[in-house]
């Protein structure tokens, strides 16, 4: 389909002369007399692109300018004048034209014009496509209570400038969060700049975050922009925050307050507009009152506060979450689409998950990977999973083979353990009971609602297990 542009010039010789002109170049092209004539024209038959002439009575090309820009800011337009200076050409360029070019017009540089403006719109579409392909990879999938209330919050959330902490176990999505944050904020088409706090060396944090001065330090041999620097108009993702420094902790502070900082080694002030979103596996609380963390930066970054549960608390989204990553990872890795077997799928349901969601990913895209030529679009079995599962979930796996009895899962299951299931049963449940105790500050009260048993049954468990407070 052949491109359109749209005329807007009041002079007769002109329209004629660049429409028969650009016509013979294959576009389709309309033209009109004044200002309030295109826009009208814009708005029932919208063109790729528009001619825009400055100097026109009645409504001049500048205040058709701002109008276009303010209905449709990604229209692409493009000013002529006869009458142009540097001091136009630069206002019209701030108030979003794409070019400008003077009168008497060489057609040979409009038509460059034009390429150059179509490649550019190519290329938006082109990113537009991918931004959204990126996040359908980065989508946050679950309906457990738990993962709605995360996806209303976000929602509501997204369109304001407050500052964001998200905790939760490794591996639970933290960063999906950020990313769905930012990409429902009016800053979605700005920079999302993340930061690992806890893989930078103490010593390299601050130059990251904030840049440097050339001659800074040994080794600074030239000017570097930091990542606040690099995220101006965006989002700053501080990912591990727990594991800055309360030296670092206290610069971050005063950027949150006054949106300022230096570079390492400089003089001048840059003034910044950055939206942080911080996350952290640890519990801020207890870091204050080990003085590892700032309270009033902790206090700064908790405007609000988000809290992603762990897999093993929305069992209900294990079904969602792999099938999501079995379609994912058919395509990624060109296999052919796999579903699990009703056995497969309890393995997942019943396994803990202490990895999370981030564990389940990998053990879908390994079983994928690793696919024979002959289990090519066969269900995923039971046994299969087992297998998969075998180096990490040593301790799980009596509980595993329990869950898809009869089946040979369960032999499989029971060989891997090393001992008769009777006893690895027995062992998995007192490690099990074990665990759930010192999650919940072995409150036996606690401990019992989450292991759904009666308290008084925990208590017998405690006492036939030896296990000592």
């Amino acid at each position: 389909m052949s491109r359109s542009i749209l005329i807007i010039d009041d002079e007769a010789s002109i329209r004629q002369s660049l429409e028969g002109a650009l016509k013979d170049e294959g576009y389709r092209v309309k033209s009109v007399a004044s200002g309030p004539a295109g826009l009208d024209s814009i708005r029932s038959d919208r063109p790729d692109v528009v001619l825009l002439d400055i100097w026109m009575p009645d409504m001049d090309g500048i205040a058709v300018l701002k109008q276009i820009k303010a209905e449709w800011s990604d229209l692409t337009v493009l000013m002529m004048s006869g009458h142009g200076n540097i001091e136009t050409a630069v206002r019209a360029t701030k108030l979003g034209a794409f070019d400008f070019i003077e009168k008497p017009l060489s057609l040979e540089r409009l038509l460059v014009l034009l390429v150059n403006a179509f490649g550019v719109q190519d290329l938006a579409r082109e990113n537009q496509a991918l931004r959204k392909q990126i996040q359908k990879h980065r989508m946050l999938v679950g309906e457990s209570p738990g993962m709605k209330q995360i996806q209303e919050l976000i929602r509501r959330v997204a369109p304001t400038t407050g500052s964001v902490l998200i905790t939760g176990e490794n591996g639970t999505g933290k960063e999906l969060v950020a990313h769905s944050i930012h990409a429902l904020s009016p800053r979605y088409n700005k920079p999302f700049v993340e930061v690992n706090c806890a893989a930078i060396p103490e010593e390299l944090i601050e130059s990251e975050l904030f840049g440097h001065e050339r001659g800074a330090f040994t080794g600074a041999t030239q000017l570097r922009r930091g990542k606040f620097d690099l995220a101006h108009g965006g989002t700053l993702f501080l990912d591990e925050i727990g594991d800055m420094s309360l030296k670092t902790q206290a610069k971050v502070l005063r950027i949150l307050q006054e949106q300022k900082f230096e570079r390492v080694g400089g003089a001048q002030t840059i003034s910044v507009d950055v939206r942080i979103v911080a996350a952290t596996n640890k519990d801020l609380r207890v870091e204050i009152q080990r003085n590892q963390f700032r309270e009033d930066l902790f206090y700064r970054l908790n405007v609000i506060p988000f809290l992603v549960p762990p897999l093993r608390e929305r069992t209900q989204d294990i079904p969602l979450l792999a099938e999501h990553f079995l379609k994912e990872f058919s395509v990624t890795h060109g296999k052919q689409h796999r579903t699990l077997t009703p056995e497969g799928l309890q393995v997942l349901l019943s396994y803990p998950w202490p990895g999370n969601v981030r564990e389940l990913k990998n053990l879908i895209e390994r079983v994928m990977i690793l696919t024979t030529e002959g289990e090519e679009g066969k269900a995923i079995t039971a046994a299969s999973l087992l297998g998969h599962l075998k180096d990490e979930a040593q301790a799980f796996i009596p509980r595993l083979s329990a869950a898809v009895e009869p089946n040979t899962g369960a032999i499989e299951a029971a060989s891997l353990s090393g001992k008769n299931l009777r006893d690895a049963r027995q062992e998995f449940e007192k490690d099990f009971i074990v665990k759930t105790l010192k999650e919940h500050d072995w409150n036996v009260s606690k401990a019992a609602a989450v292991l759904g048993i009666e308290r008084s049954h925990l208590h017998r468990k405690i006492k036939s297990f030896g296990i000592e407070f």
